[in-house]
């Protein structure tokens, strides 16, 4: 049984959305602050994390806990589910390394289906690993489905699994364009252009951070991405 962690500080939202989950056949953890929540994932992580952004009186203590969590695993996929709806906060959410940022005024079945989503991605992973248990190279990119990771210059990269799907698309086909239509269907994602968007510039951003010359995700402006050796 997977084991998902809510995050959610106001108590009936927190039920419905554990019941809904348990519904699904889901094990559900119910935490009402960050510390809490902190502390049962250093002891134990989630196979999925849903997190609000505003915790309490930390009015950014999702985000907060989002940073955390990804410093003790760049792969538990994470969710925001929050009231706050801004370009600002969704960006901010994704920046931090976010697989999704969903508002409250989703349908529970709408829910369901993005953390369905998440969970076919890392199968599909695994999966498509286990089919080939080869590993892409596209020159100092090394690409290693089978352990969830990817190396630059022999350096590991901390990626997301979004972040995952998304380099593998490009890297698959150097020089080929990928539209962002294209990017969401190869990491089997409903997201929007900016979503998209802000998960190329943090793929960017991680790759700088280990090489600042990096400029092998090339914008083709108007039509997407590729990835350019």
């Amino acid at each position: 049984m997977r084991h998902i962690a809510v995050v959610e500080d106001e108590a009936d939202l927190a039920e419905n959305c554990r019941a809904a989950l348990m519904r699904q056949g889901f094990g559900v953890s119910v935490y009402a602050d960050r510390p809490s929540a902190l502390a049962a994932f250093k002891q134990r992580l989630p196979d999925l994390a849903i997190i609000d952004v505003g915790l309490g009186a930390e009015y950014e203590g999702g985000f907060d806990l989002c940073r955390e969590l990804r410093s003790l695993s760049p792969a538990v996929p994470i969710i925001f589910l929050t009231a706050r709806d801004s370009d600002f906060d969704v960006v901010s959410g994704l920046r931090l390394g976010a697989d999704d940022y969903l508002t409250k005024d989703i349908s529970q079945p709408h829910m369901l289906a993005r953390v369905n989503a998440l969970f076919r991605r890392v199968d599909a992973l695994a999966n498509a690993s286990q089919a080939s248990g080869e590993q892409m190279q596209r020159g100092e990119l090394l690409l290693d489905m089978d352990r969830m990771c990817a190396r630059w210059q022999e350096v590991p990269l901390d990626l997301t699994v979004t972040e995952l799907w998304i380099l593998q698309a490009l890297a698959k086909h150097p020089g080929h364009v990928k539209s962002r239509q294209q990017l969401m269907d190869a990491a089997n994602v409903v997201l929007d252009d900016n979503t998209i968007t802000s998960h190329i510039k943090r793929l960017r951003k991680k790759f700088i951070a280990v090489d600042p010359a990096f400029d092998c995700i090339k914008t083709a402006y108007g039509m997407g991405y590729r990835w350019d050796t």
